[in-house]
C-alpha cells in the first residue's frame, strides 16, 4: 500500500504497549510519521515488511518501536539473540541502538552492538549474558560467527536496513549468506530508499508474502527544501565553493564529495581559509568518525565534509543547508543527500556545484525529478549553458608589417619560409640562366715578422730502405 494525505492516528491506536508509549511521549512525539503508520501495525501482526521510504521520514522508529512491543515478553539466551538488525555502516548502527535505548528505556531488554572500530571486550561480555536486539554490520556478524562467539538459531525477527545501500557497497554476499543461516526467523523486515534489481532479487527468495508500505515515490523532492545549482567553471573549485558560502551567509552545513581522497583534501583546503571543517569518511578509524559525528551534531563543527556512505548514519533533524561539492554520479543519491535538510517541517537550502564536465549527471537528476533546477550565478564565476564550455573569445588580428618600398609582406608559413607560390594555369616563360658569380679570393694569412719557432725546426724525411736481394 501507499500512504497518501490521509489522517494519520496516533500511536496509542497502533497496539504499542504502555511502556513503549510513555518512552514515545518522553521523546515529544504525538502523532507517527507515514512510514511508521504503515509499518507498525504490519510488523505487530507478524507479517513480513518491505518499507521504502527516504532519509529522514522516521523509519528507524517505524521497525524498532513494534519490535519493542514483541520482544517485552521472552527471554534471551547465551550467546542466542532473539533478534538482529543488519546496518550497511557503523554509525547508521549507532544511531539504530540509540533509538532502542531512547524508547526502550522502561523495558527490561538488553541489546548489543557488533561494529568495528570498537573494542570486543564488552561486547563479548553482553552476547554471552544474552541479548533480546543484536545490531550490526554484516562483516561483523560473519566475523563472530565463524569464531564462535555468536549462535543465530534463535533469532525470530531480521531486519535489512538500507538495504540499497547494501547493494552500493557489495555487501549484499554477506547479506544472502547471513540470510542462509538464519533457518528459524519468523520475520523479516527490509527498508530501502529504492528497490534496484539487486534488492528486488533478495525479497523474492527469502520475504514471504510480504507488506509493503511506500511513502513516497525516491525521486520526489521535499516541498520545503530550495534547491539549486552552481554553475562554476572547474578551475578554482573549491574558491567557488568558498564564495557560495559566503554569499549565502552559510554557517552549518553538510558538504558532500564523491571520493574520499577528494573528501580529505578539500577539508584541509576549508580549513587552512579559517573554516570550522571537519571530514568523515570510511577510511578513518571508528572513534575518530563518532567524534567528529558528535562534536557535528554539539554544534562544535560548522561544517561536515562527507562521503555518501559516510554521513549514510547521520540524523540530524535541523540541518539547515546541504552542498554538493561533486555532483553525485547516482540521482538516487541526490535525492538523498538533499533529503537531509528541510526535515521536520522546516525550510532548508541544497546547492550544488556544476561544471561542464557533469553535464550528464546533471541531466539526469532533472530527468529523474521531472523538472529543471534553478541555477544561481556567482560574481565573477563563467556562466556555463546546459553544459557547454564558454567560448573564448576571439584573437584581435594584428596588421600586416609591410616592407621598405610600402608593399604588404607575405605571410611567414609555420616554419618561419615565405609560402610557395600557387600555381598558374599559364605556363611560365623560360628565363635565361643566370651566370653564377665568381667566389671571393681567399684571405691571405700572414704572420708578420713574426713566425712561430716551431715552423723553423728542421724536420726530418725518411728515406725508403733498399730491398734486399732475394
Amino acid at each position: 500500500m501507499t500512504t497518501s494525505d490521509v489522517e494519520l492516528p496516533g500511536f496509542a491506536d497502533l497496539g504499542l504497549g504502555e511502556p513503549i508509549l510513555k518512552a514515545i511521549a518522553d521523546a515529544g512525539y504525538t502523532h507517527p510519521t507515514p512510514i511508521q503508520a504503515g509499518a507498525i501495525p504490519a510488523v505487530l501482526a507478524g507479517r513480513d515488511v518491505i518499507g521504502i521510504a527516504q532519509t529522514g521520514t522516521g523509519k528507524t522508529a517505524s521497525f524498532t518501536l513494534p519490535m519493542l512491543h514483541i520482544l517485552a515478553h521472552g527471554r534471551a539466551r547465551a550467546r542466542m539473540p532473539r533478534s538482529l538488525i543488519l546496518s550497511p555502516t557503523r554509525e547508521l548502527a549507532t544511531q539504530t541502538a540509540a533509538n532502542f535505548e531512547t524508547y526502550g528505556k522502561y523495558l527490561n531488554l538488553s541489546m548489543a552492538l557488533l561494529i568495528g572500530g570498537v573494542g570486543m571486550g564488552d561486547q563479548e561480555k553482553a552476547l554471552e549474558k544474552g541479548v533480546d536486539v543484536l545490531i550490526a554490520t554484516p562483516g561483523r556478524l560473519l566475523d563472530w560467527f565463524e569464531r564462535g562467539k555468536v549462535l543465530l538459531g534463535g533469532i525470530q525477527i531480521l531486519v535489512i536496513d538500507e538495504a540499497d545501500r547494501m547493494l552500493d557497497m557489495g555487501f549484499m554476499p554477506d547479506v544472502e549468506r547471513i540470510l542462509n543461516l538464519l533457518v528459524g526467523r519468523r520475520q523479516t523486515l527490509l527498508f530501502s530508499a529504492t528497490m534496484p534489481p539487486g534488492v528486488r532479487r533478495i525479497i523474492e527468495r527469502f520475504l514471504q508474502d510480504p507488506a509493503t508500505i511506500e511513502v513516497a515515490r525516491p525521486a520526489t523532492l521535499a516541498e520545503n527544501v530550495e534547491a539549486v545549482f552552481v554553475p562554476v567553471s572547474g578551475r578554482d573549485k573549491r574558491r567557488a565553493l568558498v564564495k557560495l558560502i559566503a554569499q549565502q551567509a552559510v554557517s552549518k552545513a553538510i558538504i558532500f564529495a564523491n571520493r574520499k581522497r577528494e573528501v580529505a583534501s578539500l577539508n584541509r583546503y576549508l580549513q587552512s581559509v579559517g573554516l570550522n571543517a571537519r571530514d568523515i569518511h570510511g577510511d578513518l578509524e571508528q572513534v575518530h568518525r563518532q567524534a567528529t559525528l558528535d562534536a557535528f551534531k554539539a554544534d562544535q563543527v560548522d561544517f561536515l565534509v562527507a562521503t555518501d556512505v559516510a554521513a549514510r548514519g547521520l540524523d540530524i533533524s535541523d540541518m539547515p543547508v546541504v552542498i554538493n561539492y561533486d555532483v553525485p554520479f547516482n540521482p538516487d543519491d541526490y535525492i538523498h543527500r538533499i533529503g537531509r535538510t528541510g526535515r521536520a517541517g522546516r525550510s532548508g537550502r541544497a546547492f550544488t556545484l556544476e561544471t561542464p564536465e557533469e553535464a550528464k549527471s546533471v541531466a539526469a537528476i532533472e530527468k529523474l525529478t521531472g523538472k529543471p533546477v534553478r541555477r544561481l550565478e556567482l560574481p565573477g564565476e563563467e556562466p556555463v549553458t546546459n553544459g557547454a564550455k564558454p567560448a573564448k573569445p576571439a584573437r584581435e588580428r594584428r596588421p600586416r608589417r609591410e616592407a621598405a618600398n610600402g608593399e604588404p609582406r607575405p605571410a611567414a608559413s609555420r616554419r618561419g619560409r615565405a609560402p610557395a607560390a600557387m600555381p598558374s594555369s599559364r605556363p611560365a616563360a623560360r628565363r635565361p640562366a643566370a651566370k653564377p658569380e665568381p667566389l671571393p679570393e681567399a684571405p691571405v694569412v700572414a704572420f708578420g715578422d713574426h713566425i712561430p719557432r716551431f715552423l723553423l725546426r728542421p724536420v726530418p724525411v725518411a728515406t725508403p730502405s733498399k730491398a734486399k736481394a732475394g
